[in-house]
């Protein structure tokens, strides 16, 4: 039996055979219900965003798909090509010509355009629909999602090419965050406070755990890159375990005015399930029950909507207005987050009130974000919870985090079922001879 149902009989009592059909009941209809919607978002995407003629991704598209801007966002086609890819390689009825070939069409457009000045690695962040570049970032997160990509294709295709790729851009990008920045572009100005935002450190450790995966010669090259995104991610926690900050100081301290209150409840639930993994691959408990309850708990509860239900998208740590106009709003990632990193935590640990939340997440969700006429979901709703952008995808809002949110939950909804399984049947069996005679004596 595993570790997660074995803390569930231990703090609820052992549930009976009643309880046990049951629980397995709602989550094999939860299974099914994750199971149709990817499949139907998927669909999606195979429908409206291949460019045929120029190659890569339309991710501007409409409520019905129709493409409304042909730009192509460098995070976006990485994204996508990372998902298709990851489709392909877990799921069996992904296992498609159609999701391979769109996704080596995407990284050959990427391996052609992404980077703006070859041999240098820095790349755009918008192409045009012909491959241009039109606009650079001074971050690291169009590389990332770059390295991403090409890993990913190196794992389906075994082309060597998209590896080595991969390896030469997350070596760019570990110098540019720990060494020199200067590489960004990004002037140090005398005024400007030295920060880290949570972002950088979270994407790092997701970038150590994709490259090190079925690597045992890779993951112990990394693992100390891993410590320290870890150890960064973690430094956030501020106020006495009460908050956690978006940007602190270089040297984990909290900064002062807006900047050093700002708070996002879905980075904090999204590096809360990063967390959680690097915990459990170290076998660490207690970092594990650290990051429930910090990352996943305490940002949940401060950032829940009393009122209308839903994550508010930013908050303030001290309670007074955010200065960001769409605050109050919910958008489809933190949701997404949020209904990985519960139904993860409850895997782990059999704790009903994560997963209880997990249903309260995932049944918001459903129900405001997705549209049953066209597909996919919407990605910007009023506090209310209703539509306010009837857009399907955009500059940030691609092929990732609803599918990504979806394959996940329904891999672990499987795990769980096929794990409840023999411990329904092992409930059901009558007791042995004589226990009767001995729980008596």
């Amino acid at each position: 039996m595993s570790r997660g149902l074995r803390v569930w009989q231990a703090s609820a009592g052992r549930p009976g055979q009643g309880d046990m059909e049951k629980e397995q009941e709602t989550l094999r209809a939860w299974k099914e219900r994750v199971a149709r919607e990817l499949d139907r978002v998927v669909a999606f995407w195979l429908e409206h965003s291949h460019d045929q003629e120029q190659g890569g991704f339309f991710t501007c598209l409409g409520r019905d798909g129709r493409v409304y801007d042909d730009l192509k966002y460098v995070w976006l086609q990485g994204r996508q090509v990372w998902m298709y890819c990851r489709l392909y390689r877990q799921f069996e009825r992904f296992r498609r010509p159609e999701l391979l070939n769109a996704a080596k069409a995407g990284g050959e457009f990427l391996l052609r355009y992404a980077q703006v000045a070859p041999p240098a690695k820095k790349c755009a962040f918008v192409l045009t629909r012909d491959g241009r570049p039109v606009k650079v970032q001074r971050t690291i997160f169009s590389e990332c999602f770059y390295t991403m990509a090409m890993n990913e294709l190196w794992r389906v295709t075994g082309d060597a090419r998209y590896q080595s790729e991969a390896m030469e851009m997350m070596d760019q990008i570990v110098s540019w965050v720990r060494e020199d920045p200067s590489g960004l572009g990004r002037p140090q100005l005398p005024g400007a406070p030295a920060s880290e935002s949570m972002a950088v450190p979270m994407m790092l450790l997701n970038l150590v755990e994709q490259l090190g995966e079925a690597d045992e010669e890779l993951a112990g090259i990394s693992a100390e890159l891993g410590d320290w995104c870890a150890q960064r991610i973690l430094q956030h926690v501020q106020r006495g375990g009460q908050a956690v900050l978006e940007n602190v100081s270089e040297d984990g301290e909290e900064l002062s005015g807006c900047l050093g209150r700002h708070q996002n409840p879905g980075h904090a639930l999204e590096a809360g399930w990063f967390l959680l993994r690097y915990a459990i691959q170290r076998g660490d408990a207690k970092l594990q029950a650290h990051v429930i309850d910090k990352f996943l708990l305490l940002p949940f509860h401060s950032g829940w909507d009393p009122e209308h239900g839903g994550l508010f998208y930013f908050q303030d740590a001290d309670g007074l207005c955010p200065t960001q106009l769409e605050w109050a709003m919910k958008l489809w990632w933190p949701h997404s987050e949020a209904m990985i990193a519960f139904l993860m935590g409850y895997s782990e640990t059999g704790d009903p009130a994560l997963l209880r939340i997990f249903y309260q997440v995932a049944e918001y969700t459903f129900r405001q974000f997705r549209d049953p006429e066209y597909g996919e979901w919407f990605g910007y709703l009023n506090r209310d919870g209703k539509v306010a952008l009837t857009i399907k995808g955009g500059p940030f809002k691609g092929c990732f985090h609803v599918p990504r949110c979806l394959a996940m939950c329904e891999e672990m909804l499987n795990d769980l079922l096929s794990r409840l399984a023999p411990a329904s049947a092992l409930s059901a069996r009558p007791p042995p001879a004589g226990s009767a005679r001995l729980g008596a004596e």
